[in-house]
């Protein structure tokens, strides 16, 4: 759905749509949508800028950061988003932005594509590492075992040569206590 500003000068814009998984580009490898995005939104033109709030809702599938497992996360959020049109912008605002100008998107052309700005909001509400449950162990580093399934079939590590002396410094420190 594309949001024309034209259109949204004479009248604003609903929107109630649900996009089935792998009809949206994320431009991301680290998650996939694994339920509808379900958005319900208005657009209108504020002073020449393009306003777009509402709710949107999808649930994502992605790995554990430590045992790489599937784990899915519903990620839900109310959104107010501006957008500024790039050409009504001067060359000395390009180069130093206000203050307010950081909770402002910039757009292109004569409108905006929904799909891009959900996009958007889904790619930040993507934890940064997502863990399958509070006592996960994780991967073996040395054979990859998962640890939550299965112990280590590794052989105990033979300890460093050059720490010797010190283990029987400890030995001695300890029969003498």
């Amino acid at each position: 759905m594309y949001l024309d500003v034209k259109e949204l000068a004479v009248r604003k814009v609903r929107i109630k749509k649900s996009y089935e998984a792998g009809l949206l580009d994320f431009h991301s490898n680290e998650f996939r949508q694994s339920g509808p995005l379900d958005v319900r939104a208005t657009a209108e033109l504020v002073e020449g800028h393009i306003r777009v709030f509402g709710q949107m809702h999808t649930r994502l599938e992605m790995p554990c950061a430590r045992c790489l497992e599937g784990v899915v996360e519903e990620v839900s959020r109310d959104f107010d988003l501006y957008y500024r049109p790039m050409n009504g912008l001067r060359r000395e605002e390009e180069v130093q932005l206000k203050e307010g100008d950081t909770e402002i998107g910039f757009f292109e052309g004569e409108g905006i594509f929904v799909s891009a700005v959900l996009a958007e909001l889904v790619n930040l509400q993507v934890p940064m590492k997502t863990i399958c449950r509070s006592d996960c162990r994780g991967l073996c580093p040395s054979c990859g075992a998962n640890l939550n399934h299965e112990n280590c079939r590794c052989e105990a590590p033979a300890p460093d040569p050059r720490l010797q002396p010190l283990a029987r410094w400890k030995q001695d420190w300890t029969k003498k206590q």
